[in-house]
């Protein structure tokens, strides 16, 4: 009987584990395929026969603007003489000329060329500045001067040595945040990774948040009378945490890949792909730059909130930057007296009366500097640092002062 009975324990125990094997076997080989090529894309000018409107809109956001081929149109900055130049002693600079053939940064040496690289790919919209990167051997190489759009001035690349140097290397890890999608063609775990050229898409575009199209469209085209998505991914049909995940694949900080690059899609678990932080965030050290997830994760708004994600006040599909009222009028959507009753409303709205409606953002999420982009400018000895809306939603007695003397400025003005 006992015999029988610890044969019963072993084979269950045995059944178990040999489960839970093929289980962990089958998630690690689905993640191992879940590996995106090229022609799965279909190219965001595909999108815009059936969603003209918001491709069109798209053209102008900072996301489709985040990286692109550098010619006359996308590369900020001066090219003049007296303008186009970066001091980095008396004797070494770096010019910025305008060639036949292109663009390029020349660094000099008591007047003398000693290198030069052309201009291959603009990386950021021009919101806070604009770096640029050369191809060298089918590796990308970050240029040592950068656009900082403050200063409207050349400057050093953020995090460069102030050094005439050409050699920091750009990793898929960068690309990813910077790009729908490029084609590692190094072994993998081979860094720095070399890229194949023709299969850059640049820009965070339709397919970086929707899932690669070709399929999509492919089906589309041949069943115009099906109205009903396919093999394309609905953002609104994810989860709460599914969307915010998306998002912080790249705003969420400096994730460590469990996985190779440009594998996770919108709907997949983070966590199977980066080594995630689940501690509480530390406000202390987060910068402003590159984990607003983290940053909005330890606002009181997303804690209480059951629904708050990035898209409740952001629409990825349009350019609204800038545009103060707008955004007041979403953080009121939430916090008016329908939802919280008139003890629960800013404490200046009597004070501030309607001007309250155009702008909670200045008080409540204040524009700081960013350690993350702080460039070093000419004749400057300090690094200068871009300044960058904080996501960590709060009660700011500074801001509310700086902004109530701006209020009576205002109002003393037309008085006059």
């Amino acid at each position: 009987m006992h015999k029988r009975v610890a044969t019963a324990l072993f084979l269950i125990v045995f059944g178990g584990l040999l489960l839970t094997q093929c289980i962990n076997a089958g998630k690690e080989e689905a993640l191992a395929n879940h590996q995106q090529s090229f022609a799965q894309f279909a190219g965001a000018a595909s999108c815009a026969s059936c969603h003209k409107n918001i491709y069109d809109s798209h053209l102008s956001t900072a996301h489709h603007l985040s990286s692109r081929p550098a010619d006359s149109a996308s590369i900020k900055g001066n090219f003049e003489e007296g303008k186009n130049i970066f001091s980095f002693s008396a004797r070494t600079v770096i010019r910025m000329e305008k060639r036949d053939s292109g663009f390029y940064q020349v660094a000099y040496t008591d007047g003398v060329p000693r290198a030069e690289h052309r201009f291959d790919i603009v990386i950021g919209s021009g919101t806070k500045g604009q770096t640029s990167v050369y191809w060298h051997e089918n590796r990308l190489y970050q240029l040592p001067i950068s656009y900082f759009t403050a200063a409207d001035h050349w400057s050093n690349s953020p995090g460069y040595p102030m050094m005439a140097v050409f050699n920091r290397p750009i990793t898929a890890r960068c690309l990813e945040c910077h790009s729908t999608f490029v084609n590692t063609i190094s072994p993998e775990g081979f860094e720095p990774e070399a890229f194949d050229p023709g299969t850059m898409i640049y820009g965070i575009d339709c397919e970086k948040c929707h899932g690669p199209a070709a399929k999509h469209v492919a089906y589309q085209q041949e069943h115009p009378a099906d109205t009903v998505a396919r093999f394309i991914i609905n953002a609104g049909h994810l989860s709460r945490q599914q969307q915010l995940e998306a998002c912080a694949v790249c705003h969420g900080g400096r994730l460590q890949k469990l996985k190779p690059s440009f594998r996770f899609v919108p709907g997949d678990k983070l966590s199977d792909y980066f080594i995630t932080d689940t501690t509480p965030p530390n406000l202390a050290i987060i910068d402003l730059h590159g984990n607003q997830y983290g940053l909005l994760r330890a606002s009181k708004c997303f804690r209480v909130s059951e629904q708050l994600t990035c898209t409740t006040c952001h629409d990825p599909h349009k350019k609204e930057k800038g545009q103060l009222a707008l955004y007041s009028q979403r953080c009121s959507s939430c916090h008016n007296t329908d939802t919280h009753g008139n003890g629960k409303l800013c404490g200046m709205t009597a004070t501030l009366g309607a001007a309250i409606q155009n702008n909670c953002i200045d008080c409540h999420m204040p524009a700081r500097p960013s350690r993350a982009i702080a460039v070093q400018l000419p004749g400057v000895s300090s690094p200068v640092s871009a300044y960058v809306r904080s996501h960590f939603i709060s009660v700011y007695p500074e801001e509310t002062t700086r902004f109530l003397e701006t209020q009576k400025s205002a109002s003393q003005k037309v008085q006059k």
